[in-house]
């Protein structure tokens, strides 16, 4: 964690660690797996909120926990951007980390590849790899989403790839 900012490590810090190494084909222990993911976005989410950082809303979109999505959203000059937020737990997982997915997105940005998988294997993927099993869908929101939207939706409303809700609605009615 050397070279991180305080507020980095600490967020990281209270993230509860996993202990489960299971995947999606690994029945009982994958359950064992998912409760402690849960628990672990839970953690994640309530500090978010006492933080006054709250910035996404996610959850299993099939009973096996192995389809999730939500939202995600990054306040950039005082506006809110939300983008829709969608990925699939692999099939060797937690050795390999979920491939986070912004369709609308897709083609409006380098760091990302086609489907709107946003570009992680710089940074990211070594930093799960060093941590498996014990990083799972939270530290991947925390250290994978988080970072990769703060510096890109700037860039992206700055070039005007991506424009704010309401700029669409009034470029419509006028």
């Amino acid at each position: 964690m050397e070279g991180w900012d305080p507020n980095t490590k600490s967020t990281l810090t209270q993230i509860p660690l996993l202990t489960t190494k299971a995947g999606p084909r690994d029945g009982a222990a994958w359950t064992l797996r998912l409760k402690e993911e849960y628990k672990a976005l839970i953690a994640y989410t309530q500090m978010n909120k006492s933080n006054d950082n709250d910035w996404f809303r996610i959850s299993a979109a099939n009973p096996e926990g192995t389809r999730w999505t939500g939202k995600c959203w990054y306040v950039y000059n005082l506006l809110k951007y939300e983008f829709d937020l969608q990925f699939d737990i692999p099939i060797t997982y937690p050795s390999t980390a979920p491939e986070l997915e912004l369709p609308q997105l897709d083609g409006k940005t380098q760091k990302m590849y086609r489907g709107g998988k946003i570009c992680l294997t710089v940074h990211f993927k070594p930093l799960w790899a060093k941590n498996c099993p014990r990083f799972g869908i939270a530290h991947a929101l925390c250290l994978g989403l988080a970072p990769w939207l703060a510096a890109e939706v700037p860039i992206l409303v700055d070039s005007g790839m991506i424009k704010h809700k309401d700029d669409a609605t009034t470029s419509t009615e006028s």
